[in-house]
Parts: structure tokens; C-alpha cells; sequence
């Protein structure tokens, strides 16, 4: 198991996916909802609590292959 610093370009490619994507903040899995290139930070929630959105800097994601 690779666990990968998702970068701005990855994270745009998983948040546009239909595909479910291993994909963590602090150890939890989170769903990437939006990217916002300008300030480098992804608005996610986690995946079992989808009422709880917050913003993120890109550097704090990271990807579990």
C-alpha cells in the first residue's frame, strides 16, 4: 500500500470522478466536493458524515493506492 500527497491536478481529477477514490485528511477518508485553484484548498466532507463540509489546504490530502 503507496499513500500518495495529492497534488492540485489529482485532486481536481478525483473530484470530478464518479469513482469513489481512497483519498484521506488526518487519517480519515474523506470525499473531495470542490477544488478551489486560486486558494489551493478542496472543500471535502468525510465519508460518513456527509453534513460535515470544511475546507482544506491540497497539501493536507493524500491518497491511498
Amino acid at each position: 500500500m503507496e499513500v500518495f500527497r495529492v497534488n492540485k491536478r489529482r485532486a481536481m481529477e478525483i473530484a470530478e470522478s464518479a469513482d469513489m477514490k481512497n483519498v484521506t485528511h488526518n487519517g480519515n477518508q474523506i470525499y473531495i466536493q470542490h477544488v478551489d485553484e486560486h486558494n489551493h484548498t478542496a472543500r471535502v466532507f468525510p465519508v460518513d458524515e456527509p453534513e460535515n463540509q470544511f475546507d482544506v489546504q491540497l497539501e493536507s490530502l493524500h491518497e491511498v493506492d
